[in-house]
């Protein structure tokens, strides 16, 4: 292979890219797999094949028109993990409609927005997930909708909308049930599916998904068909995917992690999605694993460590797990060795991207040498163009930090209503700016070091949080760890970390100091250290540094 001379670097294109349509790829896929188990969801107690869940997906698209919604229309849904989710995805591209993926842990206000923002004509809710009552939130966003007839919502905080679907049994007051949609459709309904995919084309937009920022309101990340059809597929393939394997989903299907790397690489190549639970349990998806016979299995490392660390662990037999993914922030090394080791997962790949890049971009190869999957996150995707480049945009020799710049067909069509912020984001040449900080070897391997405004500057010296997390993760009584900056009046910024010790373990600030004295550079060794039982994060399993950085602000009454 010849070597890099520049962190400059474009994926393979022997395999050309599937210009068409999700709907028409779940076809073609019904025709090849009819009989084979497509969808496995143990707390709904489902099982379908492919032919079921064609049949499933195509009922509830005619219903969808028989409500009165049409091509480019948007319904938001706001759902935990459930049958109902996946057989919405791809119902809406069956006929057009823009799937708004509502984060299941918003809000009302949360809530309000996003309705808004998207202009959503239709919203589908499940009743509820641990402390959400969604049907309670919706009829207090709404409160008109107990006096109207299901499909004739008229509510002033979100005018444009104008159904509201519930999951369940339930029969509420100015709301469909699910269950009843695909009743609704007459004959005419379903030929109109089958006319509508014939005028569908793959660069249209299909789903917006909104990104989790540190600041400001969510973005609406615009993805097409041909984005995240070509990227499931692709995310499959690098796993090795057939109609054989049967792929653990623990992760939230609002998110990319799920309906992309999860549902569409499985769907794709025919492989079997299988859904633990509602939400995440340890417990649930080490059953699902054994007792489904699950060869993939998906989830970030704090997911893994969770599993690693659950009783029941060490009474499991995992010979059918080979490989799956660990994404979604930084993956500890140790963390993976243990998953390779312990889970049979020795084909466990690890991917990088983001929501804006439909995910991937870059991810591991199952024939990659442990080495280069527990140390980097693989090298570039087919058909992606990625560079890195300085604070000046000028492209990096290897080995050389800098932002990560992707370009191709997984970048998205933009921010939704927000012409601006899409321009900052995607440059004149079409250039994706992640934020993220990444080296490039001169293999092509990648390694992610941070975010260009988590870089912390400690008296002049530029410090990466993660290199100090990697070395601390060596400490037998850590289990996880997160390092992040602070304000300081004399360097400008202070290390902090919090730590999560093991069970049954104890540990104090000295100690931990002395494991990094002589070790690490006295810059890098962190001034606080704080011991936690949780971490803020998001539903998606990221961490959220910037609350954290918030609360020791204020705890040691420190100036921002």
């Amino acid at each position: 292979m010849t070597k890099l001379t520049e962190s400059h670097v474009i994926g393979r294109t022997d395999e050309p890219l599937k210009y068409q349509t999700i709907g028409s790829a779940l076809d073609e896929i019904t025709v090849r797999f009819d009989h084979l188990e497509a969808l496995v969801v143990r707390h709904q107690d489902i099982r379908w094949t492919y032919g079921e869940l064609h049949c499933e997906v195509n009922a509830l698209a005619a219903g969808f028109l028989a409500i009165g919604l049409e091509p480019g229309d948007r319904i938001g849904i706001w759902s935990q993990n459930r049958a109902e989710w996946v057989v919405t995805q791809f119902a809406t591209a069956k006929v057009g409609l823009i799937l708004v993926n509502i984060n299941p842990a918003y809000r009302l206000s949360e809530l309000e927005y996003a309705l808004n923002k998207a202009s959503c004509k239709a919203l589908l809710i499940s009743p509820e997930f641990k402390s959400s009552n969604y049907t309670g939130m919706a009829q207090e966003l709404m409160p008109e909708i107990a006096s109207q007839e299901p499909g004739r919502c008229q509510a002033a905080r979100v005018p444009e909308l104008r159904s509201v679907i519930r999951m369940g049994d339930d029969l509420v007051r100015g709301m469909y049930r699910y269950d009843d949609i695909a009743g609704l459709a007459k004959l005419t309904h379903a030929k109109q599916v089958d006319q509508i995919a014939t005028t569908l084309k793959p660069d249209d937009a299909i789903n917006i998904q909104f990104t989790s920022g540190t600041t400001g309101f969510p973005k609406g990340a615009t993805l097409s068909h041909f984005n995240i059809l070509n990227n499931g597929f692709f995310v499959g393939q690098a796993m090795g995917f057939t109609e054989s394997d049967r792929l653990c989903i623990p992760v939230p299907l609002y998110h990319c992690f799920g309906m992309v790397l999860g549902n569409l690489a499985s769907v794709t190549h025919g492989a079997t999605m299988v859904y633990p639970g509602e939400g995440f349990d340890p417990k649930e998806v080490l059953d699902a694993v054994v007792a489904e016979s699950c060869t993939a299995l998906h989830g970030v490392p704090t997911m893994f460590i969770a599993m690693l660390d659950d009783p029941s662990f060490a009474d499991r037999d995992f010979s059918t797990l080979r490989t799956g993914i660990m994404a979604g922030s930084p993956c500890p090394v140790e963390v993976m060795k243990q998953v390779v080791s312990e889970m049979n997962m020795a084909q466990v790949t690890i991917a990088y991207g983001m929501t804006e890049t439909s995910p991937v971009s870059f991810q591991s190869s199952i024939d990659d040498l442990l080495e280069r999957r527990v140390s980097t996150v693989g090298r570039i995707h087919p058909h992606v163009e990625v560079k890195i480049v300085d604070e000046h945009g000028k492209t990096v020799p290897p080995d050389t930090k800098g932002e990560i710049l992707t370009r191709g067909y997984s970048v998205m069509c933009g921010y939704w209503g927000d012409d601006k912020m899409t321009g900052e984001a995607i440059d004149g040449g079409g250039w994706m700016h992640t934020g993220d900080l990444g080296v490039l070897d001169a293999d092509g391997y990648c390694n992610i070091v941070g975010r260009v405004k988590d870089m912390v500057i400690r008296g002049g010296e530029n410090i990466y949080p993660r290199e100090v997390e990697e070395y601390l993760y060596r400490h037998q009584k850590i289990q996880d760890v997160q390092v992040f900056g602070v304000p300081d009046d004399r360097f400008g910024e202070e290390l902090c970390a919090w730590i999560k010790l093991r069970s049954g373990e104890s540990a104090d600030e000295e100690e931990i100091r002395d494991f990094c004295k002589g070790q690490i550079a006295h810059f890098k060794i962190p001034r606080y250290i704080r011991f936690v039982d949780e971490f803020p994060m998001t539903v998606t399993g990221k961490v959220q540094k910037f609350i954290m950085r918030e609360k020791m602000i204020e705890k040691l009454i420190l100036s921002a």
